[in-house]
């Protein structure tokens, strides 16, 4: 299921007007949507966008990886900026190898890291190679444009 099959306003029909996406989207119609690599290797789905309350950015995206029904399930925070919109397959793409992320930093589900802890973050941003910024005061990380793998070119940090 897609954004687009998630959308509960008819925020991204295409009835004659432009809507809001793919540069602003509803951040509950992101939840659940794929992630792959530029290999198109499922690297898992999107459970949870985290936003930055103090600047109200988005920060990360909680991705999913691994396990079976849930069960062994390990979970990744991704920084925002790393990931790319798809939006021909609507979808996102996170140009990071399957193996590779293997090894990122993960958590379990019950047990959340403190991700306002400038360390973590910067173990995060460093694997993922973002630019980490300050945590709930001016923003998490710069933001640029970025290819959405084959469909139309939007800025993921202005995707909220």
């Amino acid at each position: 299921m897609s954004y687009a099959d998630r959308d509960r306003y008819g925020m991204y029909k295409s009835s004659g007007s432009a809507g809001p996406g793919p540069s602003l989207m509803g951040a509950d119609t992101l939840i659940g949507d794929n992630v792959v690599n530029g290999q198109d290797e499922n690297l898992g789905d999107i459970k949870e966008i985290m936003l930055d309350m103090r600047t109200g950015q988005v920060a990360y995206a909680v991705l999913s990886f691994g396990g079976f029904l849930g069960m062994g399930e390990k979970l990744f925070a991704v920084p925002w900026q790393a990931l790319q919109l798809d939006t021909v397959n609507k979808r996102f793409v996170l140009n990071v190898d399957k193996e590779h992320l293997k090894n990122a930093p993960g958590f379990d589900p019950d047990a959340w890291p403190d991700m306002s802890d400038m360390g973590w973050a910067s173990q995060i941003h460093t694997f993922y190679g973002t630019e980490a910024g300050n945590i709930g005061s001016g923003g998490v990380a710069a933001s640029g444009m970025v290819g959405g793998a084959g469909g139309t070119q939007t800025s993921p940090g202005t995707a909220h």
